[in-house]
């Protein structure tokens, strides 16, 4: 069974923000028990029920916040509120926003982090529901025997938060504008991102599935084209660095025909440095692109200026030419898997 993941500019949204509401808690009753032949019977007044929550939830189902893009408030249902015979009022109903893995969430506001939702499933409250107040019923003691008094609920809690999402990919393509990164994708995986001759081709990141052998696959992205000073927010900088912070591998592109190719990939790797150094830690590989442009005697060449510099292995592909592309899966797979 063949399975596709398709990520493109309009139906990629990373970025959402919300105002989201929990519901106040139910007021305690304070009802005196009233029953034929049973003058005095007492505070029988029950607790109000508590108020919804709302719940940020992973679902490795989504890759994107799309559905959330026009959903711009939520709230959750207020508890009921406490009644005769120390019944207790229901809980207001919890309401769930479901996220894709390697969703960020923010206080708007602040701008602080409030916690990152990176497992299927995984649950965190984001505002919480007020408590029901107590009925009269907790209030009896031998001084004060009818109290006629119970407590409110707790108020509801509102707060304007912002999703972001980073792209949880095993592999992310590193390269300037016109690597080829694009084209690379759309041979390995069944995405189809658009694919033209001027810079920045992707604007936000496409997702392919990568089929392997035996029926096993890894997730690659195609992220933005870095250009230099992509780290002060340059260009589309900020959308690549943003998402690539969360790639397990990254691939770097560099294409045959650059005029310098160890001066690109040191470019790239000081713009990594320059946002964040902990990105150098991950593990890194090389791929010359476009290399049908090489002959063999200017790729002997290329290979020589590589071995000198280059910390790192390399690979000549070419997606166009099919050349190297079974070879580069398996590589990745086996650093995937060591």
């Amino acid at each position: 069974m063949r399975w596709e993941v398709n990520m493109t500019e309009g139906n990629f949204v990373d970025y959402v923000k919300m105002h989201v509401a929990s519901g106040n808690g139910g007021k305690g009753s304070a009802h005196l028990h009233r029953e034929k032949y049973i003058q005095k019977g007492g505070p029988d007044g029950g607790d109000g029920g508590r108020g919804g929550h709302v719940i940020i939830r992973g679902n490795s189902n989504l890759w994107t916040l799309v559905h959330l893009k026009f959903q711009r408030h939520m709230k959750a249902g207020h508890g009921a509120h406490g009644s005769r015979g120390r019944s207790t009022g229901a809980d207001g109903e919890d309401v769930y926003v479901e996220v894709p893995l390697g969703t960020v969430v923010r206080d708007s506001e602040t701008n602080d982090i409030l916690f990152e939702i990176t497992e299927d499933g995984e649950e965190r409250i984001v505002v919480e529901g007020g408590m029901g107040g107590r009925g009269n019923w907790h209030f009896k003691n031998s001084v004060n025997q009818t109290p006629r008094y119970a407590q409110p609920g707790i108020p509801q809690e509102e707060k304007d938060i912002t999703l972001e999402l980073k792209v949880l990919a095993d592999v992310g393509l590193v390269g300037f504008p016109n690597a080829g990164k694009s084209t690379l994708l759309s041979v390995l995986t069944s995405a189809k991102p658009k694919i033209a001759d001027y810079e920045f081709t992707t604007l936000k990141p496409n997702l392919g599935i990568v089929e392997y052998r035996d029926f096993q696959s890894f997730v690659m992205a195609d992220i933005p084209g870095i250009i230099e000073g992509a780290a002060e927010g340059k260009g589309l900088g900020y959308y690549f660095l943003r998402h690539i912070e969360r790639n397990s591998i990254l691939l770097f592109l560099i294409p045959a025909d650059a005029n310098d190719h160890i001066e690109q990939y040191e470019i790239l790797v000081d713009e990594l440095r320059r946002y964040n150094p902990e990105m150098l830690d991950k593990e890194r590989f090389v791929v010359i692109s476009k290399s049908d442009m090489l002959d063999d005697e200017l790729k002997t060449e290329v290979a020589a200026i590589l071995d000198k510099n280059l910390e790192t292995d390399y690979m000549f592909i070419s997606s166009v030419a099919q050349q190297g592309l079974t070879e580069l899966k398996d590589k990745l797979w086996k650093m995937l898997n060591v």
